[in-house]
């Protein structure tokens, strides 16, 4: 099962993002520089006492007159309302319980859904200041002191927060079944795919961009074998994403691929590859799961004898990020290739969890180094002493080196060449990891 949202809800200045980096335990960037995905980071994956959860920092709220205050705080209110399971509402001990505080306390007590109340700032140690009795008014429950900045009265926070989860949120997925995440622009034809796989109107398709909302499974099992999709709502550009109810339906398509094995990004084959679509697959990428692009309402392009190796040449330029990625084009209309999907998403997954033996790794190193010496800088060359595999999923390998800084990127990625042309490994990032014999550090 997902794991569940708890969402951190609040007027401006009352620390909500403090708080936040204080529990996931860490100064977490906006913006990550990785090739392929630029994204807002808004959420992060947090544990307590065993349990784990998405914990979201609804931040950005920076109205600028008094009446926006209240529709924007509504709005984020409404948000955290729809998609999280349990509701932080964070106040400020230093202004007391202000207007806006009731204005969508009401609210959050109208929705049913589990509220926490925080009250912040309460920065001294000891008994909590007489001050925090006024926030009883908010008819909320108990508030809870904590000080975001020292940590104070965050453990009692959470105990509380992680008491509103159910039995279900620690459910294990099925191990036996492969876990697909069906991502991609909106309308780009991900629920139809799931749909024409089930056989059945299992989700809602519409000609409306945006119509899933959220993440959903679908459980398929066939010859090929037992299969968990994953339904997202289509990735946006951000300049897109006006409401605000879309930022979680981006978060969720964003955890979809964290929970999965196989990530299925779909392209509108009557529209091409989009610098959207870069976005979406780098975010995979990034995340080391195996990938499958499938190009979907392929029935609906006119084709000659080239058309297919024309399309797959300039994907293949589009996706050189990802020059692993295996492509097929399908249709969820017609159900063309859906039959080839599968057996390509068993193969991805399959290579994403490969484990090679040390001793096969170091032929192949050795006879890459034989075919092409090692870099040299100032008379000083490159020399790899062996290589190892720790991990799976994706493949990472450790190589040892007299010199760190000499294993340029070129020659690492001849390396990476030719061990996936060795064991094949279609589909699948892989990951390298350099340290220098005798030392601790990596690079």
């Amino acid at each position: 099962m997902s794991l569940p949202i708890v969402a951190i809800v609040g007027r401006p200045n009352v620390g909500k993002s403090t708080l936040f980096n204080k529990l996931i335990g860490q100064k977490l960037s906006i913006v990550e520089d990785t090739p392929g995905v630029t994204r807002d980071r808004i959420y992060s994956k947090c544990e307590w006492s065993g349990r784990q959860f998405m914990l979201v920092d609804t931040g950005g709220i920076e109205p600028k007159t008094n009446d926006i205050i209240l529709s924007q705080m509504k709005r984020q209110a409404e948000v955290a309302i729809t998609s999280a399971d349990v509701i932080i509402f964070i106040t400020d001990i230093r202004t007391g319980v202000t207007a806006n505080d009731y204005d969508v306390a009401s609210m959050l007590i109208k929705s049913g859904k589990p509220v926490v109340l925080c009250v912040n700032k309460c920065d001294s140690v000891g008994s909590p200041p007489p001050e925090i009795y006024e926030f009883y008014n908010l008819g909320i429950g108990d508030p809870i002191a904590v000080s975001s900045v020292h940590g104070h009265g965050t453990g009692d926070l959470l105990d509380e927060v992680i008491q509103y989860f159910s039995d279900s949120d620690e459910e294990e997925d099925d191990e036996d079944a492969i876990k697909v995440a069906v991502i991609g622009k909106p309308n780009a034809g991900k629920s139809s795919i799931i749909n024409k796989i089930c056989g059945e109107e299992r989700l809602i398709v519409s000609d409306i961009a945006g119509t899933t909302r959220d993440a959903t499974d679908t459980v398929v099992e066939n010859e090929k074998g037992k299969f968990v999709f994953i339904d997202t709502a289509g990735i946006r550009r951000k300049s897109k994403v006006l409401e605000s109810i879309e930022r979680y339906s981006v978060l969720r398509a964003y955890m979809a691929v964290d929970r999965a094995d196989v990530a299925v990004i779909v392209i509108d084959a009557t529209v091409g590859f989009t610098e959207q679509d870069s976005k979406v697959a780098g975010y995979a990428h990034e995340q080391g799961k195996a990938c499958v692009v499938a190009i979907n309402k392929w029935d609906a392009i006119e084709k000659d004898t080239n058309t297919m190796n024309e399309y797959t040449s300039k994907l293949k330029s589009d996706f050189s990020f990802m020059s692993y990625v295996p492509f097929v084009f399908i249709s969820a209309k017609t159900g063309q290739r859906l039959d080839k999907l599968f057996d390509t998403i068993k193969l991805v997954a399959e290579k994403n969890s490969i484990r090679i033996s040390t001793g096969k790794l170091n032929d192949v190193l050795a006879y890459a180094t034989s075919r092409v010496q090692p870099p040299s800088d100032k008379g000083k060359r490159l020399k790899i002493y062996y290589m190892t595999q720790p991990t799976t999923k994706p493949p990472t390998f450790v190589t040892f080196v007299n010199k760190a800084e000499l294993f340029h990127f070129s020659y690492q990625r001849y390396l990476e060449n030719q061990i996936r042309e060795t064991f094949g490994l279609e589909g699948t990032p892989v990951r390298f990891i350099v340290r220098e014999r005798g030392v601790n550090d990596t690079k």
